[in-house]
Parts: structure tokens; sequence; C-alpha cells
């Protein structure tokens, strides 16, 4: 077995500049692996916390104090990683730890058992897959919400899926082709366009959220492709953040409108089908499993997805699966916690058949370790943005991995 001999840790900045913290696990004495704590824009209320008491100094120097306990494991042992983690911290959201060690350290053990092991870091977790599908890169091409600033749209993402691609090569380059075009077609409404992005790369225009979508409707035709079949679009609503509890309303600032809980079902439904939606991510709040539920009977071509939902929690997906809340669900590492917590979240969802869709957070690293979690979960999708050098990172780990002989093609996308 690798066994970790040793461990540093140092606070480090995200792509938004904020401070995090990053890992380092070496495991007999020469095989590291390193791991750097993302962290998001729209937080589900259910997440892990990241830092203890929000501080990311406390929580390093307390990691400091105890990483001699992990000395000694077996860094390919996830669910040994996991009860060691959770002897010391108890609680149920990694307040005691931080979510972000949680989160660093298990990364990072895989990342050097993989080292050590001579093996992929997807086949240390699944070691049972001699083959593989490559994940459809879902991407961020026009941002609003959380990830952008004053003036642009409500909703927080507006995605595109390049279905009608063969190979990832190929599916990264339609993805890269239609943000270009999309900047032209801003242009054409918009002669005083910065070209500002959001945090994830996607353009932040001054629009509302219609012109938003018909915009990126716009940009897939005008490169000849079909956005009904070839390149299927897709919202990330992040209902969650719009929803005023007291008012029982959906209130869209920005573009002056608020929806009561039915009105917006109607509206997310109409969107899905005027614009034959691949994907819809949190249409309603992260409470209203009845609503998702009636949503995704409506929309069988359309994967109703769960993130503030779900946040990544096994619980969550109990309560999700028996309802029918939904049929896709967003894996994020660092909602959970330990990457043990997101692999028993993916078991769950493949046994509801329920499809996993990988991301990334709004503040990222340049690390690639998700382009291996989505394959080792059976990921139909991954969520890294189109551009940036921590977007691209994961999609050119895609690309390698690719090389190893041992794919089979892309996901499937029954259903859908």
């Amino acid at each position: 077995m690798p066994e970790i001999t040793s461990i540093r840790e140092r606070l480090v900045f995200n792509s938004r500049g904020d401070k995090t913290i990053e890992i380092d696990v070496t495991s007999d004495h020469k095989f590291t692996g390193r791991a750097c704590a993302p962290s998001g824009a729209s937080v589900g209320k259910y997440e892990a916390q990241s830092f203890i008491n929000n501080d990311p100094v406390a929580t390093l120097s307390n990691f400091k104090n105890i990483n001699r306990k992990f000395l000694g494991l077996d860094s390919s042992d996830l669910k040994g990683l996991h009860e060691k983690i959770k002897e010391i911290d108890t609680s149920e959201n990694y307040s005691n730890i931080g979510g972000s060690v949680a989160y660093a350290l298990t990364i990072a053990s895989i990342d050097s058992a993989s080292k050590s092991l001579e093996i992929p870091f997807y086949k240390v977790l699944n070691p049972k897959n001699d083959s593989v599908n490559l994940p459809y890169p879902l991407g961020n091409v026009l941002g609003g919400g959380a990830h952008a600033g004053p003036g642009t749209p409500d909703l927080q993402e507006f995605l595109i899926c390049p279905v009608v691609s063969k190979n990832i090569e190929e599916a990264i380059t339609l993805n890269s082709k239609i943000h270009k075009e999309l900047k032209k077609s801003i242009e054409k409404i918009d002669h005083k366009f910065t070209y500002g992005k959001g945090d994830e790369g996607g353009w932040a225009p001054n629009v509302f959220n219609d012109k938003a979508i018909e915009l990126v409707e716009s940009a897939i035709i005008e490169c000849g492709y079909d956005p009904k079949s070839e390149i299927r679009m897709g919202i990330d609503f992040a209902s969650s953040s719009l929803w005023n509890q007291k008012k029982g309303l959906y209130e869209y600032a920005r573009e002056g409108v608020a929806r009561t809980s039915e009105e917006q079902l109607k509206y997310a439904s109409g969107l899905i089908r005027n614009y034959h939606l691949i994907y819809a991510e949190d249409p309603l709040h992260e409470e209203d499993f009845d609503s998702m539920a009636m949503l995704t009977k409506e929309n069988p071509n359309c994967l109703v997805t769960g993130d503030d939902l779900l946040v990544t929690n096994k619980k969550r997906v109990n309560i999700a699966a028996p309802k029918h809340a939904c049929s896709g669900a967003i894996l994020k590492v660092n909602q959970a916690g330990t990457l043990y917590d997101a692999m028993e979240f993916a078991k769950e969802c493949n046994s509801n058949n329920i499809k996993i869709i990988t991301s990334h957070r709004s503040g990222e690293s340049v690390d690639n370790h998700i382009s291996h979690i989505a394959i080792a979960t059976n990921s139909v999708m991954i969520k890294t943005g189109v551009v940036g050098g921590e977007r691209v990172s994961k999609l050119n780990e895609l690309l390698r991995i690719s090389e190893y002989g041992l794919i089979e093609g892309m996901a499937k996308l029954s259903n859908v």
C-alpha cells in the first residue's frame, strides 16, 4: 500500500483572489499529490462549511496541529481517510476541521496514490472500470446572477452542450467556437460592450434573461448548428438566490419581475420547451422537491438537475429519489466535504438513475482532478467553463485521458 509519509499545507489564492487552502500529501517519501480547495459564490445552505468560523488562516493553523494524525495511513484508502477525518470532526458540515481541509486532504491523497501506483487518478477511485466514456463538456458561455455584475441577467448561467461531437477534442472546439461567436452576437446589439466576463468566463452583457438565451441560440445557428439537436442549450437558474421566502416569491430584481412558485414552474417549463433545453439546473428553490418533481415529469428530454437541492449530499438524494424530483445531479466535492462523501453521493445517484454532472466552482484553481472524478462517477457531463486557465486545465486533462486507450467514446445521453 502507498503510505502517507508527510503532509504540507499552505494558504493560496483561488481564481477570484480569495484565500483558500492547498495541501500536499507525499506517499512513500517520494510521490507527492496536491489539491487546492475551490469555493462557490452561489452556496446552498446544506453545503459543507469551508473554513472554521469562515477563517482560512485559523483553519490552516488548526490543521497544522493535527496533520500528524494522518501519517502512516494508506493514501489510496479513501474510506480510511474519511473515517480518520470524522474521528477528529464529528460535525455534520465539517465545521471543526473545515470542508476545505477535508476536500484538499482526500484529493491530494488519491493524487499521491495515483503516482505511487502508476495508474490514473480515476482508476484509483474506480479500479473495476476497464473502459470508460468521457463526459460532454457543459460550457458556460453567458453569465449573470451571483457570477456576474449589475445589469447582467438574473439567471446565473447560460450553457451549451455539443451533443453532436464524436470525441472530446471536437466537443471542446465547438464550445470555444460558440463562445467566440457569442461575443459577435452581443456586439451587434451593444456597440459599447466591453467584453466583460463573469467568474467562470461566460460573457456578462447588459441584457435581460430572454434576450440572453436568444443570443446564445443565435450564436449556435450562426456557427451552422441546430440548437434543437446538435449543440443544445442549458440554464442554471440558481433559483434559491432569487427566492424570497418571506414573500413567497422569486424576485428577478434586475428585470423588475416577481413570480409565484406556480409562475416560476411555468416559466422554467416554458424555457425548457421553447428552446429545447437539454439541461435546467435548480429551476426551483432548494426546498421545493414537489415542484421539481412536476417539472421533471413534464420534461423527460431535459436533465432537470439539482445543485442547491442536493448539495452533493447522499441524504438529500434519499429525499429526492422517491419523489423523482430530478433527473440530473450536480457533483461538487467541496459541497460534500471529503471525496469519499462525494463518491457515496455518486453511488446513490447512479443507483437511482439520476445522471451526474461533475462541476467546478466559480472560485477555482488550476487543479484538474474533477476530470478524473467525472469519469470515475460515470458522469454524463462536466461543467468546467469554456475559457480561462483554471477552466481549460480540466478540459485539457480530458484530452490527455483520451490518449490512454481505454476510452470507448462520449457519455451516453439517452432520453435527452
